[in-house]
């Protein structure tokens, strides 16, 4: 990976669509030293541009605006998993040795859209005929993993609700975080109900943003007299039936443990191996279950890492230290895009939260409630 840039989240009502994409991706090249010439394919993560915008082909769109037509260019949709499947992609044709320099990046504007319309495009994450169908919103599915996970385990709702306040800790040391404020939490406690027993302030928020990576061969690098300081070790992708009322365990992400137990073996890393990690924490209780599906805690305890703060920036598992979606900001197709660029900067020793030598890092995308998990790992190159 030789690098990456980013657009500050938030309500972006002056920039369009291709306006952050193309911002983006002129910042990772900028960062990468190179030039649009050295592009040979484009990959674009993005879940509701076609509902939203009422624009899809956002390969050919983004390649026109970006000045070089011609290029091979995509889109890839994986609900908000977007961002981690469109690495993904962007890995595969790498490693496969059909390109030697892509640019990959994630995109989504969200806020020009009245509420309705983004929920509605929100819940497609789930399945439209069966589960949509019957009047469930996004929120109200995660609220039912919640509520079953606190009786299965008989853990409080304080407990699984310091999430937020980890990440609100962070992000308010973040430049692009959406909300870079701190919270109590009593006032996570104390804002309104969303969907029981789901609170506001244990929501991740509607926002724009977009993010770009480039990565390239040994070959390119070596080529260029580049050396890379990041490199990704392993990208893997599982996907577990779409919607909850076909799994055995309401409060096990199947498709996080088998993304994560592909991803360590081609790795050839451990859990305790990794020093940083960002995880798809869209509400508070996923940020505790993904802790204990990615091989950190046992069943039913992936709370106590955060209440012992043991995902601490200088603890056992340093874990989105960037604000994480609830606070650095939840831009669907770009998030999963986001989270590898954030473990980039904690590899190369720039991330605003900076843990301390730092060498191996994990970014887990999800879309819908774990249908599509993909697990991406970087490593620095010694």
């Amino acid at each position: 990976m030789l690098g990456g840039g980013v657009t500050k989240i938030g309500e972006h009502w002056s920039k369009s669509l291709r306006d952050l994409f193309v911002e983006a991706a002129f910042k990772a090249l900028e960062d990468s030293n190179l030039e649009l010439k050295n592009i040979e394919a484009i990959y674009i993560g993005n879940m509701s541009s076609g509902e939203l915008q009422g624009q899809e082909h956002l390969g050919s769109l983004m390649a026109t605006w970006l000045g070089i037509p011609g290029v091979a260019a995509v889109k890839v949709e994986a609900a908000c998993a977007s961002g981690g499947a469109v690495f993904h992609q962007a890995y595969l044709a790498v490693a496969s040795g059909l390109y030697d320099c892509v640019l990959v990046g994630g995109v989504e504007k969200m806020t020009d859209a009245v509420v309705h319309d983004v929920t509605a495009a929100l819940v497609m994450a789930d399945d439209a005929e069966y589960t949509a169908f019957t009047g469930a919103s996004f929120v109200g599915l995660n609220a039912i993993v919640y509520r079953y996970y606190m009786e299965k385990y008989h853990v409080k709702q304080e407990d699984i609700a310091l999430f937020s306040v980890h990440d609100h800790k962070y992000a308010s040391n973040n430049p692009y975080a959406q909300y870079p404020f701190q919270v109590t939490l009593e006032k996570v406690l104390s804002s309104p109900l969303v969907a029981d027993p789901i609170r506001l302030l244990e929501c991740s928020p509607i926002g724009d943003g977009a993010a770009a990576l480039i990565l390239c061969s040994e070959k390119f690098a070596r080529e260029n007299g580049i050396r890379p300081g990041v490199e990704v070790a392993a990208s893997a992708l599982a996907t577990d039936t779409i919607s909850l009322m076909d799994r055995e365990d309401l409060t096990t992400l199947t498709a996080t443990v088998k993304a994560a137990r592909k991803a360590y073996k081609m790795a050839r890393i451990e859990p305790q191996d990794v020093d940083v990690m960002e995880v798809h924490d869209a509400f508070t209780i996923l940020g505790v279950i993904h802790l204990e599906d990615l091989g950190f805690a046992e069943k039913g305890s992936g709370w106590k890492l955060v209440k012992e703060g043991e995902i601490e920036k200088d603890a056992k598992i340093p874990t989105n230290l960037s604000g994480g979606l609830k606070a650095r900001g939840h831009p669907v197709g770009a998030t999963g895009v986001y989270q590898v660029y954030e473990i980039y900067q904690q590899l190369t020793g720039i991330a605003p939260n900076q843990v301390e030598k730092a060498e191996i890092g994990l970014a887990q995308s999800v879309g819908g409630v774990g249908g599509t998990v993909v697990v991406n790992i970087l490593q620095r190159v010694r």
